[in-house]
C-alpha cells in the first residue's frame, strides 16, 4: 500500500488530501485569513507557515507523517517543462523561492513537499505543473514576434481527465486523441495527441467565463487601455476577476445565472448562451489541429455539472465528435494518482534542471 500526501495551495487556502493507494482517507481545505498572510512580503515566504498548518492538521487528526510513502504538490509556474511527474530537488526549490517566473500560490507546493520529504526521508514530486509546455512549433507562432504564446491552462485536471477518458475507451493515453475543455472560473481548452498536449486555448485567448473576459477584439481593448481611465492593474482586474458573467450579470455563480434564466431574464439567457457559443467555437478551432480525427471531446471542471450548458455546447459540436462529460476539478485525486503511477513504476519522474 502506498500512502500519499497531496498539497495544493491557493491564494487564501491550502487543500490537502491523504490517500492510501486510490482510496481517499482525509481531504480538507485549510483556510488562511488576511491577517495570517499579511506579514509575508512575498508569497514564497509563506511556506513555513503553511507547512505548519498542514502538519498541525494531520497531528490533530492523529495521522503520523512517518507513515507516508511520498508527498506530491501542485506544480507551480516553473520554466516551461514536460507534462507528468518531476522529482522536487534543491534546484527547483531554489528557483521557486528566489527567482520565480511568476509569484503564485501554487509555487509553495513544491517547497512544502520538499521540506516534508527531507524530514521523513521520502520522495517529493510535483505533477502536471501549470508551466507544462508541449506546443508544437507551428502552434507557437502569434503574428507578432514580440508576443510569445504561453500554455498556462488547467493542465492538471485536463490531463487527468484525458487519461481517465482513454481508460474508459480501453486505450492508452499515449495512443489517444482528445479535445479537453475545462469549464471553471476560467475556461481553457487543449488538444491531446498521442500523449502530449500540443495546442491550447488559454483563458485570455478564447471563451469568456464566469470571471474572465476571454479573448477580446484588439482595437477595442487598446482603446480602453489608452483611454486614460485605467491603469494596468485595473485592466487586469477587468480581464481576470470581474469579466465574463460577473461583468454582464453581476454574479460569477452559474447556478444563480440559470435561476435568472428560469425566471424569464432574457439578458441572462443571452449571456449564458453566448458563453456556450464561444466554448463551442473554441472546440471547433482546436478540431482543425487534429484535422477532425479525435476519439472524444471531454468536458470537465465545475461547470460541466450544468446540463443546460453541456446541452448547448453539444448541439453545436457533436458533428465534430462525441462528448464525454467528466465534471469536477478533481485536483487532489489527479495529483495523487500521478504520484501513485510513479511509485508503481507505471511512469517515470523527470529530474528538474535549468
Amino acid at each position: 500500500m502506498h500512502r500519499i500526501l497531496s498539497i495544493n495551495p491557493g491564494s487564501t487556502s491550502t487543500k490537502i488530501a491523504l490517500y492510501e493507494n486510490e482510496k481517499e482517507v482525509i481531504t480538507e481545505v485549510l483556510r488562511h485569513t488576511e491577517n495570517d498572510l499579511s506579514e509575508y512580503k512575498r508569497i514564497q515566504d509563506q511556506y513555513k507557515f503553511r507547512e505548519k498548518v498542514v502538519l498541525d492538521f494531520l497531528k490533530k487528526n492523529n495521522y503520523d507523517v512517518n507513515k507516508l510513502d511520498a508527498v506530491v504538490g501542485r506544480g507551480g509556474i516553473l520554466p516551461p517543462i514536460k507534462s507528468g511527474a518531476y522529482i522536487v530537488n534543491e534546484k527547483m526549490v531554489d528557483y521557486l523561492k528566489n527567482r520565480p517566473r511568476v509569484e503564485h500560490a501554487a509555487n509553495l507546493a513544491a517547497i512544502i513537499a520538499y521540506d516534508i520529504s527531507k524530514k521523513n526521508d521520502i520522495p517529493a514530486y510535483i505533477y502536471d505543473s501549470i508551466a507544462v509546455y508541449e506546443l508544437e512549433p507551428i502552434a507557437e507562432v502569434t503574428g507578432m514576434p514580440e508576443v510569445k504564446r504561453d500554455a498556462l491552462v488547467h493542465t492538471l485536471n485536463m490531463r487527468a481527465s484525458a487519461i481517465k477518458a482513454a481508460q474508459n475507451l480501453n486505450k492508452k493515453y499515449e495512443d489517444s486523441k482528445f479535445i479537453v475543455v475545462h469549464l471553471g472560473g476560467g475556461i481553457t481548452l487543449s488538444v491531446h495527441n498521442n500523449g502530449k498536449m500540443i495546442d491550447v486555448v488559454s483563458d485570455d485567448e478564447g471563451p469568456f467565463s464566469p470571471e474572465r473576459s476571454g479573448g477580446l477584439p484588439g482595437r477595442g481593448l487598446l482603446n480602453i487601455c489608452f483611454s486614460g481611465n485605467y491603469d494596468k492593474k485595473d485592466i487586469t482586474k477587468k480581464m481576470r476577476s470581474i469579466g465574463g458573467l460577473k461583468a454582464y450579470l453581476n454574479t460569477n455563480d452559474l447556478i444563480k445565472v440559470e435561476e435568472m434564466i428560469d425566471s424569464g431574464n432574457e439578458k441572462a439567457k443571452l449571456i449564458f448562451e453566448a458563453m456556450a457559443y464561444q466554448i463551442a467555437k473554441g472546440i471547433g478551432e482546436l478540431s482543425t489541429v487534429l484535422k477532425g480525427d479525435l476519439d472524444k471531446i471531454v468536458l470537465t471542471g465545475g461547470m460541466a455539472y450544468s446540463d443546460r450548458l453541456v446541452a448547448l455546447i453539444k448541439e453545436r459540436v457533436e458533428f465534430i465528435g462525441e462528448i464525454m462529460v467528466m465534471p469536477g476539478e478533481n485536483e487532489m485525486e489527479s495529483l495523487t494518482l500521478g504520484a501513485l503511477r510513479v511509485l508503481r513504476g507505471e511512469e517515470e519522474a523527470e529530474v528538474f534542471d535549468l
